[in-house]
């Protein structure tokens, strides 16, 4: 029995020590291939990044149509009080931008919804913090038999009641600044990935 095992241990052995060589020389074959094409290669591959990309702007929105059948004049437009229909089309909206507002690049959205989503991760852990202060409360009110402590512990879970509902309150306004962010990025033509 001893000398059956002693021969398959020789015989793998002998199989695994065969086979290093062939994968160690194949390997360096790999090895010598790889830096003849390296030299073989001039200039190193331009990498092209946002910076170097002309800025794209949003295509113009298409006019109203118009909803009246009769012939409007420009003042009766004016006292109707549509001023988009007075507007000179030719314009540009940028125009109206003011000088000190900052650039909306890539770096500007992305700083704008990692700081929403961030906010909304905050309160959302919050409100999982205050909804277990409340489990835990219950549970010790129901333990309790001292009225005097059972009305301290009452008025302790009615303020994380509160809290909690003035959190579920502020994560709905944090995902409605989130869904206004994307369709501000929208409208302004901004990339998909910008957002990530």
């Amino acid at each position: 029995m001893r000398i059956r095992i002693s021969a398959v241990l020789f015989l793998v052995s002998l199989a695994v020590g065969a086979a290093a060589p062939l994968s160690a020389q194949s390997l360096a074959d790999v090895a010598r291939q790889e830096e003849a094409r390296r030299q073989a290669i001039r200039a190193p591959a331009k990498v092209i990044t946002n910076t170097d990309l002309k800025e794209v702007l949003p295509p113009e929105p298409a006019p109203a149509p118009s909803t009246t059948t009769t012939s409007a004049t420009p003042d009766s437009a004016a006292a109707s009080g549509d001023a988009s229909k007075t507007a000179d089309p030719a314009k540009p909206a940028d125009a109206a931008k003011p000088a000190g507002e900052p650039v909306k690049d890539q770096a500007y959205w992305s700083g704008r919804l990692k700081g929403l989503q961030t906010q909304l991760d905050r309160d959302q852990t919050f409100a999982g913090a205050v909804q277990v202060q409340i489990d835990a409360l219950r549970t010790d009110f129901v333990n309790r038999d001292d009225p005097a402590q059972r009305a301290a512990i009452a008025g302790d879970r009615q303020r994380a009641v509160d809290e909690l509902d003035r959190l579920n309150k502020q994560i709905v306004t944090d995902q409605q600044a989130i869904t206004d962010l994307m369709e501000d990025a929208r409208r302004a033509g901004v990339p998909p990935g910008w957002l990530r």
